[in-house]
């Protein structure tokens, strides 16, 4: 095909626009956050960690080094784009909330963007596995946040490798040294998440001891969730009400401030006019139940004929997890 020179440039703002796209979705319904239009500063899928019951799927490339993976105004752009067609559908944003196809703290340019986010008077929150808080610039970037969350799925090594298959150069000593020094350096909501997997991480023993190492940071607000979508390793279960009841008993036996993240959100999502784009973008890091994509295809005034079609086409997969289907973005193996 040839192009004239207005051609041309039509293509490159399209391409554009594709890019842009990609490096936000939402606002979304969150159990922590409320609303939150999430920022997606990683490709799709490099992580530290492997973790056997991630939504996203299995990593495809794990690595600790901090990159630049997108430049800074290009991922502020497609913020604003997404914040104006929220506003013009009177929809709510109460967090810009890093929650990328990745580990956010990977991203060299975190407290750049985290700065530069900040001009439209919303809050920022990031959700880390933790794995890079021992190093002192992260821990720089993260205190720019208003809203931290830490992940701590284990206390003892081995246990903490089974469930989240960590880089093999991290070492957990350094990390839980790391979020203690976070704890004196962040003025903001400090919170931790444990997700427990029954049979690798919610045993009493474990969870007394992830509770006392809890303890020492005192976080403002601990959560303990489960596995609500489908996980990247088949054999991942839930733990049973007995388990979480107990959890949250040790929990708050040890003066932790705690809450059980284990319901659905909710179909509340949000629409800008393009509902396959924004089908795609949402599921690329938060899968929908099917109930979920209904109630969104009914307000966007579109019918099913989009899902079906993008699943023909090999775009956005249904995946049945817990007697619910599910739907979610089919990660690209390029990297």
């Amino acid at each position: 095909m040839i192009l004239s020179g207005n051609g041309t440039r039509m293509m490159e703002l399209i391409v554009k626009i594709e890019n842009l796209e990609k490096l936000s979705f939402g606002p979304v319904p969150s159990r922590r956050l409320g609303r939150s239009l999430g920022i997606n500063n990683i490709p799709a899928k490099i992580c530290s960690y492997a973790c056997v019951y991630c939504q996203l799927g299995k990593t495809l490339h794990n690595q600790i080094e901090r990159t630049s993976f997108y430049r800074v105004d290009n991922l502020v752009a497609s913020a604003k784009m997404r914040i104006e067609a929220a506003k013009e559908k009177n929809e709510t944003i109460d967090y810009l909330a890093f929650v990328p196809d990745g580990e956010p703290t990977l991203d060299i340019n975190l407290g750049d963007e985290i700065e530069a986010l900040h001009k439209f008077g919303i809050k920022i929150a990031v959700i880390s596995n933790a794995s890079l808080i021992w190093r002192e610039d992260v821990r720089k970037d993260l205190c720019k946040a208003d809203w931290v969350s830490l992940k701590v799925d284990a206390a003892t090594e081995h246990v903490w490798h089974k469930v989240d298959r960590a880089n093999k150069s991290l070492k957990l000593d350094n990390i839980q040294k790391g979020m203690i020094d976070f704890k004196s350096e962040f003025q903001g909501f400090y919170a931790t998440e444990t997700m427990l997997v029954e049979g690798v991480n919610d045993s009493k023993e474990e969870l007394e001891k992830i509770a006392a190492f809890l303890q020492k940071i005192e976080p403002t607000k601990s959560y303990i969730s489960i596995p609500t979508r489908p996980p990247a390793e088949e054999w991942v279960k839930a733990p049973g009400e007995e388990v979480l009841t107990m959890a949250y008993q040790i929990f708050t036996d040890h003066g932790i401030d705690t809450e059980l993240i284990i319901g659905y959100e909710g179909d509340d999502f949000a629409f800008t006019g393009n509902a396959k784009l924004d089908i795609l973008s949402i599921t690329s890091v938060h899968p929908m139940r099917k109930e979920a994509v209904e109630a969104f295809l009914e307000r966007a005034d579109n019918n099913w004929d989009i899902v079906t079609d993008l699943i023909d086409e090999e775009k956005l997969l249904e995946l049945e997890y817990d007697n619910h289907l599910y739907y979610v973005r089919k990660l690209s193996r390029k990297r």
